[in-house]
C-alpha cells in the first residue's frame, strides 16, 4: 500500500509542532491556492494534496493512525531490503515492534495493520529461512513476544497469526502453548463482548431492587 508523506508535503520534519504546521500550510496554501494560479491544473492537484496533508496532521486521531500506518510501512520496508532473517535480526524486530504498540491507544490504533505486519514478519518464507538456524531457544523468544503482542488482535487475527506461530514452533509443548494461549485470547475477547450487557443487566436489576425497597 502507498502511504503519502504528509511531512514532505508540507516541508515540515516529523518532529514538527502543531503551530509549524499551521504555519507552513498557511505558506503553501497561499502560494498553490487556485485563485492565485489562475485555476491551473496542476496548482489545483498541488493544493488539495497539502490540504489533505494538513487535515490528517492537525486532526490528533487521524494523526496517530497515519503514524500507526508510517511506521508499520517504514519498517516493513526496512525489513525487506535487510539482506539476512535471522533469529537474532527478528528477536530485534519484535521487540521493538512490542515496545512500540506498548505505547498505542488500544481502542483506536489499526489492529490489522498491527497484524498485517505481524504475518509479514513470520511469513512463510521468513519461517524457511528461521528453521534453517539452530537457534530453538532465540526462536521461542520470538514466539513468546509475537504471542504477548497478540493479546490485543480480535480472535481471527490471532488465529492467523497463531497458525504461523505453529509453523515456526520447533517442539510439542510451544505448540500446545501457542493453541492454549490463542484459545484463552479468544474466551477473553468473546468476555468482553458481552461485558456491556452483564453491566445493563446488573443495573436493570440494582434500580428493580431499589424500586422493591422503596415500596
Amino acid at each position: 500500500m502507498y502511504l503519502k508523506d504528509y511531512y514532505a508535503i508540507l516541508q515540515v520534519e516529523p518532529s514538527a509542532t502543531s503551530s509549524e504546521i499551521k504555519k507552513a500550510y498557511r505558506k503553501l496554501a497561499l502560494q498553490f491556492h487556485p485563485d492565485k494560479n489562475n485555476a491551473d491544473p496542476y496548482a489545483n492537484a498541488r493544493f488539495t494534496e497539502i490540504k489533505e496533508a494538513y487535515e490528517i496532521l492537525i486532526n490528533p486521531k487521524k494523526k496517530e493512525y497515519y503514524l500507526q500506518q508510517r511506521w508499520y510501512q517504514q519498517s516493513i520496508g526496512n525489513r525487506k531490503t535487510q539482506q539476512l532473517i535471522t533469529p537474532v535480526n527478528v528477536l530485534k524486530q519484535v521487540l521493538e515492534l512490542d515496545r512500540h504498540v506498548a505505547n498505542l491507544d488500544i481502542h483506536r490504533m489499526d489492529k490489522q495493520g498491527l497484524c498485517d505486519y505481524l504475518l509479514e514478519i513470520i511469513s512463510d518464507s521468513s519461517i524457511e529461512k528461521l528453521k534453517t538456524f539452530n537457534e530453538p531457544e532465540i526462536i521461542n523468544q520470538v514466539i513468546l513476544i509475537i504471542l504477548k503482542i497478540c493479546g490485543i488482535l480480535k480472535p481471527r487475527q490471532v488465529e492467523k497469526v497463531a497458525t504461523q506461530l505453529k509453523k515456526l514452533s520447533g517442539d510439542d509443548m510451544t505448540t500446545l502453548y501457542i493453541e492454549t494461549t490463542k484459545t484463552r485470547y479468544q474466551k477473553q475477547q468473546n468476555l468482553n463482548k458481552l461485558q456491556p450487557y452483564f453491566i445493563a443487566l446488573a443495573t436493570i436489576i440494582i434500580c428493580l431492587l431499589i424500586w422493591l425497597l422503596s415500596r
